[in-house]
Formats: C-alpha cells, structure tokens, sequence
C-alpha cells in the first residue's frame, strides 16, 4: 500500500499488557518522519498474562493511558493500533501455486494473483487472523525468491504466513477498546511490533528471533529475509518471577516486584552469599519485623524461573528448526528483559548470540520511551507506518465482524494521508 503523505496526520499506538498500558500519540510527516507528540502508561487493571479478566478495570486502565497521552498531545484521538498478545497465540503457513506465461517475465499481476488465490477463503477454524503474510516465492518449485518480478517461469507459487489468536480471547480486546470509546483501525502481535522497533536491517535479512518478556507472558517472533517467518508465545513472564519471590520469601507482591527490580539477578555469584537484603514479612510494616536474608536466597529463586523460560524458548525454536543455526541472532526486549543477568543466561540455555532490544528505529524519540518496556508501543507506530499486509474479505468459521481489517486500515489511511 502506498501513501501519499501529502500532510500531516495523527497516529495512536496502544499497547495492553499485563503490568502496563501504554498509548502514544505520533504525527507523520510528508516524509514519512514519526514525531511522538503525547504518551501515557499506567499499571494495567483486569488483565492476566494476556487475557482480559474485568473488562471494566482493564477498560479503566486503557482511559488513563490514553487520556495522559491526549493531554501531552492536545489532541483527542478516536483510533488506535493495538497490539494482540497472550499465550494462545500460533502461526501456519498455507501456501498456494498459479501458472504463469513461459513467453513473459512475471509481473506485479501474476505476484497478487497468486497472493489473492493464497488467501482466498482462509479457514481460521474460531480464530482471529492478526497477519497474513506472503513470506517467499518459488519460481517453477525452485530455490526460494524474494522478489519474483521479471524472471521467466511456467509456476509462481508462495508461502503465506497466517498469524491467529483464539477468536473469543480477541473479542474481549474489542470489547474494551468499545468500552473506550475507541475503534480498532488495525492489529499487529506484539513481538512482531518489537521487532519493528528493535531490529537492525541486517537481523531481520539474515535471521533473528525477538523475544519480547512482559508480565504475563512470553511473545516470539522469528524474522528472516526481512519478514516474519513464526509467531509463538508462552505462558509465562516477569509477573511469574515476581509470584515466585513473593511466595519462596513470603512477602507482598509489590515488595516482592521491589526486591526484584533492586537487588533481582538472573544468576548468582559467590559475593551474593555475602550481602543481605532486608525483606518485610506478607503483612507487616513494621521496620523492627525486617527479616534480613542472603542475597543468594532471593536469586535462588529467581533463576531457575529464567532458565525454564528459555527451555521453553529452545523448545519452540527446535520445532522451526532454529535451534542450531549459530547466524540466527536472539534479542530480548519487554519489561522482562532488563533483569540483570538475563542476556546471559539467555545466551547459555540458548546457545545464540544474544543483545538487549531497545526501539531504536525512530528518530526523536522520548528519553522515557527508549525503554525495552516501549518496544510493541513504539514497534506499532512503525507498523502503521509501513502496513503492507492484504488480508480477505471472507474467512471460514468465524462470525462476521464488519469489515476486515485490511478494509479498516484502508478506509482510515484514505482519510487521513
């Protein structure tokens, strides 16, 4: 899709997560330049790894970011670009094959008719479909193409890649987005959006995966050859280690997210069974009641947590065949990512290069907003920005909505651009 760009117009990003929500409000040039202009964010209410638990407190929650951010802004917004996580998360790819004239080089006709055959009647069996997107080309069941226009076949197949989520886990998402006052104008996973935001040109072409820790869970998207190539997520995140102090120490959970922001590792060394740490017992105030234990107690019961999260990461990158490929890169982004220690662990249970992701793909950003935490939020920014994705009209098995979303965005970017 192209934009003209022919003025300035206004962009909302809303993140929902499970510790946070987070709203920001950018203007886009004529060339294309992001300016964030306002941003809110709150502790989120209602919501648990992912999933909508009180629609009216996660509803409230989503007011507050968005209305700091209006006020920053001085601007009411109307639509927002949301991300989509959770653990139900999954990805398949269908793919489809058309014939092509021997006597002409393939054309941008024969590209979208092999597209539209794709994704003709898609059967989403009770699911959302988030993406849709054509991964790689084939010329005449060859090597795999990038960009099949103007070579000479018999056969042009492709590769689409259909990221879904439970359709009823998403309708919980629409239903507070209503409750807002705010209308969906598009969807993008949050690692997915991460990534957007954190990866340099050369990972997304040679091959990275984005693990994007939030409270409640754990989102993963695989990039290849510029584009997605896999989504996944688990069930567990930050929220997890949090749960995991404050019953081994048993102490509040807020001081037990305290603990482990100030004094929390993802390993241990041999000073930490020196140093104590003071730790309040669940319910009491009182600084004559303090318990003072090692610090190694407390990491004892962080990193075995940290460990299992990334076994479960192995896992589902055994399953694409990712696991032992030493050029396929891992960046971890999310609240959960700035655990001290973790790249390290990370890089030992996964046997990869491992970096820390920070959105880095806007200029100007906000100081506070460089922040692995504002990854998906900035990421969803730079998704509106370069929406490519052709989605169908009709999918199989799921009740209708309105219009689609390729439709949405559409009709919203006709308007504004």
């Amino acid at each position: 899709m192209s934009h003209s760009f022919n003025r300035l117009t206004t962009v909302a990003a809303l993140d929902i997560g499970s510790s946070k929500v987070c709203c920001i409000i950018a203007k886009i040039s004529r060339d294309k330049r992001i300016n964030v202009v306002g941003y809110g964010y709150n502790a989120s209410k209602g919501i648990k790894n992912g999933i909508i638990t009180d629609l009216n407190q996660a509803t409230l929650s989503i007011c507050n970011a968005v209305e700091t951010a209006e006020q920053m802004a001085n601007e009411r917004i109307d639509r927002v670009i949301v991300n989509v996580s959770g653990d139900k998360i999954k990805s398949i790819v269908k793919s489809a094959a058309i014939s092509v004239s021997r006597n002409r080089p393939i054309n941008e006709t024969d590209i979208n008719k092999v597209i539209e055959k794709g994704i003709h009647k898609i059967n989403v069996e009770g699911n959302e479909l988030v993406h849709c997107l054509p991964m790689s080309y084939h010329c005449d069941n060859g090597e795999e193409i990038k960009d099949p226009r103007n070579i000479y076949g018999e056969s042009l197949s492709v590769d689409i890649l259909l990221g879904l989520i439970p359709d009823i886990m998403f309708r919980n998402v629409e239903t507070v987005i209503e409750n807002a006052h705010l209308e969906i104008a598009e969807k993008a996973f949050s690692a997915y959006a991460s990534g957007l935001s954190c990866l340099v040109d050369d990972e997304m072409e040679i091959g990275a995966t984005v693990i994007d820790i939030g409270g409640g869970a754990t989102s993963i998207c695989s990039f290849k050859h510029g584009h997605p190539t896999y989504f996944a997520a688990l069930p567990v995140g930050g929220n997890n280690v949090t749960n995991d102090i404050a019953w081994g120490l048993t102490t509040s959970f807020t001081h037990a997210e305290r603990l482990k922001t100030l004094h929390g590792c993802a390993f241990m060394t041999s000073k930490d069974k020196e140093e104590t740490i003071n730790v309040y017992p669940v319910g009491e105030e009182d600084d004559s009641l303090i318990k003072q234990i090692p610090k190694a107690e407390l990491i004892s019961i962080i990193t075995p947590r940290i460990e299992e999260t990334f076994e479960l990461v192995n896992k589902k990158l055994a399953e694409q065949g990712l696991r032992g490929i030493p050029s396929h890169r891992v960046v971890l982004t999310g609240g959960g990512s700035s655990l001290s220690g973790i790249l390290d662990v990370a890089s030992m249970v996964l046997d990869k290069q491992v970096r820390l992701g920070r959105p880095r793909n806007m200029l100007n950003l906000p100081d506070n907003l460089y922040n692995p935490a504002f990854s998906t939020a900035v990421g969803l920014l730079l998704f509106a920005l370069n929406y490519t994705e052709k989605k169908p009209g009709k999918v199989i098995n799921r009740p209708t909505h309105g219009a689609s979303g390729f439709g949405k965005i559409f009709s919203w970017m006709k308007q504004n651009f």
